[in-house]
């Protein structure tokens, strides 16, 4: 069954609208967006137990999700959306 805007929400929560929609464009199952959500939370240990890397719907998914994951905490190092600056190289 094709994945509703209601089952990306109660698999992860208010979500933005963008972020909805952008999962919905994926076509996938709520079992296919679950086991996205497992390798975004814990792909070492997917990894660990033999299972084979994510393809498919499920890599598109992993893909949307890190992007809207990389967006809610900021694509700075510190997670506040703050981009460091030039490289400054210090004299010793």
């Amino acid at each position: 069954m094709t994945l509703t805007s209601k089952d990306i929400v109660a698999l992860l929560g208010p979500t933005d609208e963008t972020l909805i929609a952008d999962i919905l464009s994926v076509r996938a199952t709520a079992d296919e967006l679950a086991e996205a959500c497992a390798w975004i939370s814990s792909d070492e240990a997917l990894i660990g137990q033999g299972r084979p890397l994510p393809s498919g719907k499920i890599a598109e998914l992993v893909e949307v999700l890190s992007v809207g994951e990389d967006e809610l905490e900021g694509e700075g190092p510190g997670g506040d959306g703050a981009v460091p600056g030039p490289l400054r190289l210090l004299p010793y």
